[in-house]
């Protein structure tokens, strides 16, 4: 007694071989669907829109003079 045989596309391919082949398809079938896309990075902060050169700097002093307030206050 042996393996049985299909003759696909011309040739014989062994049973065993076939679900070998189903197997491992199935399982990179599912680990794909299951693993999810790349996920993308949100921007840490929103752009800043000013009008001048001068409220722009305004607003990064006040938001590094906030973010240094708030560390302190982080740690505990």
């Amino acid at each position: 007694m042996g393996a049985s045989y299909y003759n696909i596309l011309g040739r014989q391919i062994g049973s065993h071989h076939l679900a070998m082949a189903t197997l491992g398809s199935i399982f990179a079938a599912s680990y794909f669907s299951m693993s999810g896309g790349s996920k993308k990075q949100a921007p840490a902060a929103p752009p800043i829109n000013a009008s001048s050169s001068d409220e722009l700097d305004f607003i990064k002093k006040f938001m590094e003079q906030d973010e240094k307030k708030a560390a302190p206050a982080a740690k505990h």
